[in-house]
């Protein structure tokens, strides 16, 4: 990139120099040429007026006046014969120009012009000066050598600017470029420097919102997996002590220990499902939660359970509450712990209930009887409850889990606009 620049600011300037420099040195020439025909024509005049004396005595000039030995100067009668002077035997176009006289053209590479010796109204001779373009042209030399040296000064002058330039406009996008492989290695701490270009600094700061948004979505998928491990541990945790304690017993498995290890293989199982669902719909975009259907699955499946414990399950929900765009697996599993929080450490009776929550947002509260949730709980500090997985998908989500103790209810929120 540096190379280019440079390259590109020789040619600018380059272009630029030869369609500045190319018609000056033309019109200096121009002008150079036109200053001499000028002198030659005040010779030529002199001239004409000084001979006229000798002609009008019929007697020829006997020497005729030089500049500076650079201009040739002849005498021509009214035949266009020579008379005296430097010049051609016979006059030539400008003579016969004067003498009305089509006569040979004047020589190429001279500048030539006449002066009528008049007498009265008729020309009696023409005097003829005669000048060399070509010395003209090598006065000017000099003048066109020192043109180009400052041109090449220029171009000297134009390549440092422009390495310097260069350099400093590459190396914002070569720290970018390193920023970029940085990310690449997984280095997510990449936030790069703000550096007055306002285009290098709105990639910059796309590279570092990238960043941050990987490095935020990595640490969630982390949590996810621990929180997920976590939750399956738990059961299968259950299910291995109640299997020991049946080993210990002289009479093995009784038909409750039985009935209870098959629950806690269908709570695994549905744990496992829910969890690869909402993996799935992590990758490839979440079905709108459907909160009559939830809570219809949700009533099915605990009412039962909590029964078992001599305990009610209700729902409510107003006819026209309207479902928040969120995931249907995450809003699932997020109900799913809460209720199973509420079964293993609640009391009476459990009630999920649906409502708005101001304009933007849906409630989904989960209450009990119970003493509630802690707030390291909510945090998800201490282990065993699962919480800290269904704050974590809340939070996915774009939604919030709050909690109120005594008696216990844990919200979910959920935003009816969808995630940007």
């Amino acid at each position: 990139m540096r190379q280019r620049i440079v390259r590109m600011a020789l040619v600018a300037a380059a272009v630029a120099l030869v369609l500045f420099g190319v018609p000056l040195a033309a019109g200096l020439a121009e002008f150079a040429t036109a200053r001499e025909l000028g002198s030659l024509q005040r010779l030529a005049d002199i001239t004409a007026r000084n001979v006229y004396d000798d002609l009008d005595h019929d007697r020829v000039p006997d020497r005729l006046p030089r500049e500076d030995g650079l201009a040739a100067v002849a005498l021509y009668d009214e035949d266009a014969r020579l008379l005296a002077g430097d010049g051609p035997p016979a006059g030539d176009e400008e003579v016969g120009r004067v003498l009305r006289r089509g006569l040979v053209s004047a020589p190429p590479g001279e500048l030539v012009v006449v002066a009528p010796v008049r007498d009265g109204e008729d020309v009696i001779a023409v005097v003829r000066v005669a000048g060399s373009r070509s010395a003209v042209l090598a006065g000017l030399v000099p003048v066109w050598l020192g043109m180009l040296a400052l041109a090449g000064l220029v171009l000297v002058a134009v390549w440092l600017l422009a390495r310097r330039l260069a350099r400093r406009m590459a190396r914002p996008l070569e720290d970018l470029a390193r920023d970029a492989d940085r990310l690449g290695a997984g280095d997510f701490g990449v936030r790069p420097a703000p550096t007055g270009m306002p285009e290098v600094d709105q990639v910059g700061t796309a590279l570092g919102h990238t960043a941050e948004r990987l490095d935020d979505l990595l640490a969630r998928e982390r949590a996810f997996s621990a929180e997920a491990s976590h939750q399956l541990r738990t059961p299968l945790a259950g299910l291995r002590l109640r299997l020991e304690s049946a080993l210990d017993r002289p009479d093995g498995l009784d038909r409750a220990t039985v009935t209870d290890g098959l629950a806690s293989i269908d709570r695994l199982e549905r744990t496992i499902d829910e969890l690869l669902l909402l993996a799935r719909e992590r990758r490839s975009g979440a079905v709108p939660v459907d909160l009559r259907r939830l809570l219809t699955e949700a009533e099915a499946e605990w009412t039962g359970r909590l029964a078992g414990d001599g305990r009610k399950f209700r729902t409510s929900r107003p006819p026209d509450l309207p479902d928040p765009p969120a995931s249907a697996a995450a809003v699932r599993q997020i109900v799913a712990v809460l209720l199973d929080n509420a079964l293993q450490h609640g009391a009476g009776t459990v009630t999920v209930t649906a409502r708005e929550a101001g304009p933007d947002a849906v409630a989904l509260d989960v209450a009990d009887e119970g003493p509630g949730v802690a707030p390291e709980d909510l945090a998800g500090s201490r282990g065993g409850l699962g919480v800290g997985l269904a704050r974590r998908l809340a939070e996915a989500e774009g939604g919030r889990l709050t909690a109120r103790r005594s008696p216990s209810v844990v919200t979910l929120l959920l935003p009816l606009d969808p995630l940007p």
